[in-house]
C-alpha cells in the first residue's frame, strides 16, 4: 500500500529536481502553505520515507570514470560478514541481496580499469565470497529516477485532506 498521497509525491519530486529548494520556495511551487511543507517533510522524514538531501554526483565528470557490478555467490551463513567487509572498501557504492545464483548485486567505482582489477581481486579474497562475476558498466542511459513511479502509483491517491488540487 502506497503510504503518500499526490501532494507528497509532488514534493518529493520538486526536490527530486533541486534538493535546494526551501520552504517557502516549495510552497509557492506547489500552491500550498508553508506550514504543510514543513509538516509534509517532517511527516516523511520522521517515518523514514525521506532519508535525505544528498548531491547527484557525475562520477564521470569527477574522473571516477569506471563502474562496474559484481554478482557475488557466498558461501552459505557468510552474508554479513561480507556485507561487513565490502562496506568497508571505499569504492564499493551499494550492495543489493539478491536472489538466484548469486547472493549479492554490488555497484562498484575506481578511476581506472587497473584499480576496478585490484578491487576484484580484494572482493574475492574476502572469507565466504565463493564465485565472482563482474560486468563493466559502459554508459548509464538511465540514472536512477523514482518520480514517474510515484505518480504513477499515486495517480488515484488524493491530493492531501483539505487542499485541493491546484489547477
Amino acid at each position: 500500500m502506497l503510504n503518500i498521497d499526490r501532494l507528497d509525491i509532488e514534493l518529493l519530486g520538486a526536490l527530486s529536481r533541486n534538493a535546494r529548494m526551501g520552504i517557502m520556495e516549495l510552497a509557492s511551487t506547489l500552491g500550498v502553505a508553508r506550514n504543510t511543507v514543513q509538516a509534509r517533510l517532517s511527516r516523511m522524514i520522521e517515518e523514514h520515507y525521506l532519508a535525505g538531501f544528498r548531491p547527484d554526483i557525475d562520477l564521470a565528470e569527477v574522473g571516477i570514470a569506471v563502474q562496474a557490478f559484481m554478482a557475488l555467490e557466498l558461501q552459505q551463513g557468510r552474508l554479513q560478514s561480507v556485507v561487513d567487509a565490502l562496506t568497508s572498501m571505499p569504492e564499493v557504492l551499494e550492495i543489493h541481496a539478491t536472489t538466484g545464483r548469486e547472493d549479492l548485486l554490488v555497484r562498484v567505482a575506481t578511476t581506472t580499469q587497473a584499480e576496478l582489477q585490484d578491487l576484484i581481486q580484494k572482493v574475492v579474497s574476502v572469507q565466504g565470497v565463493s564465485h565472482s562475476s563482474t560486468t563493466l558498466a559502459l554508459t548509464t542511459p538511465l540514472h536512477y529516477r523514482i518520480q514517474p513511479l510515484l505518480e504513477h502509483l499515486g495517480q488515484q491517491r488524493g491530493w492531501g485532506r483539505s487542499t485541493p488540487i491546484p489547477r
